[in-house]
């Protein structure tokens, strides 16, 4: 897949203004791919090591007592995530873009006892004071350092007393670290956006591409 996508891009290019969305997409389904192969196709059911990771860590941070947030850029692995804990008997609370009744689910956070919140970037970057939260893991790095940081002050609203702790998960060997790498470059100009889709739109070059197709 990686190979099949990295010579399309390349042949895209030539006209990066024409060519643009399309580019867009490739480099999404590279990102997915990083993540969980069942994503782009349901044949390649493999577990997801990034999951398995996050796991691993949650069964400490639980164990102590803390409440943590968990972030995903995409909700079909937000979804993923949500079955390993049903299967782990882990309590939650659920919120993308199609949630219904928003309120009632913050109310439930709050007040309830679910250790671990699961929410889409979309939905959780702004508006929102989860400073039950002490801990956060960001599934996927985000185009813009600017809405990754909006995601993580959730935790920081006045009533927070206590340390936040955040993990950034990058896959080594893919995309996400050529993202990571391209977000240090450019964070001037990344800061000067919220929206990642409209800096992917302005601000990516041609060669910013090729630089991620690089082995």
């Amino acid at each position: 897949m990686l190979q099949r996508e990295r010579q399309k891009l390349l042949g895209l290019l030539q006209d990066m203004n024409k060519n643009r969305f399309i580019v867009f997409r490739s480099l999404t389904l590279l990102r997915m791919l990083s993540l969980d192969a069942s994503l782009i196709d349901e044949q390649y059911d493999y577990p997801s090591a990034k999951l398995d990771v996050l796991f691993e860590q949650l069964v400490d941070v639980l164990a102590e007592g803390h409440k943590a947030l968990v972030f995903s850029q995409f909700t079909s692995f937000l979804g993923k995530a949500r079955d390993r804990m049903d299967k782990a008997g882990i309590r939650y609370e659920y919120l993308d873009g199609s949630t219904l009744r928003r309120h009632e689910v913050l109310e439930r956070w709050r007040d309830g006892d679910a250790p671990v919140f699961l929410i889409s970037l979309k939905a959780g970057g702004f508006g929102l004071n989860l400073t039950e939260a002490d801990y956060v893991f960001l599934l996927d790095p985000w185009w813009n350092p600017a809405a990754e940081e909006q995601a993580i002050d959730r935790t920081h609203r006045i009533g927070q007393t206590r340390s936040v702790n955040v993990y950034r998960m990058v896959a080594s060997g893919t995309i996400e670290e050529k993202v990571m790498a391209l977000k240090e470059q450019k964070a001037r100009l990344f800061d000067a956006v919220i929206d990642d889709d409209a800096v992917f739109s302005s601000a990516l070059s041609a060669e910013d591409i090729r630089g991620l197709l690089e082995d």
